[in-house]
């Protein structure tokens, strides 16, 4: 999938994590972008008008990465999107292992590089150009 063809959902509560993802997706050549600041907004997203791939943080007010994961991943209209969780906790086994058994496509640790973003988006959607 080319990267202008992408369709991606930035979740997060930190307006200043949307942007610097925002940022680093713009600089991948991904416009195409929503937004929300928790799972639940992310969901309501979702089923309006679904993305291609979900970046989201792990930690968040009212429905946390895992439980949007999780939501997800047990809706029908939504359940093959890619998913990519994000989280400060990149050495935490125990959180990559509930991930991958919840169907997160793949892990980010904060703080990130643009071609560590664009490795982990590749892996999960193919080349972006």
């Amino acid at each position: 999938m080319i990267a202008s063809a992408l369709r991606v959902l930035i979740v997060d509560d930190q307006l200043t994590s949307r942007l610097l993802i925002r940022e680093g997706l713009h600089d991948l050549g991904i416009s195409n972008i929503e937004w929300a600041s928790n799972g639940e907004e992310g969901m309501k997203v979702m089923l309006a008008k679904p993305a291609h791939l979900i970046i989201s943080d792990l930690n968040m007010p009212k429905l946390d990465g895992l439980g949007f994961l999780r939501a997800v991943r047990s809706t029908e209209a939504t359940k093959k999107t890619g998913f990519i969780l994000l989280t400060g906790k990149g050495d935490d086994k125990e959180v990559i292992a509930r991930a991958a058994k919840l169907g997160a496509n793949n892990v980010i640790a904060k703080p990130f590089t643009i071609p560590m973003l664009k490795a982990k988006i590749e892996a999960v959607v193919g080349k972006l150009k």
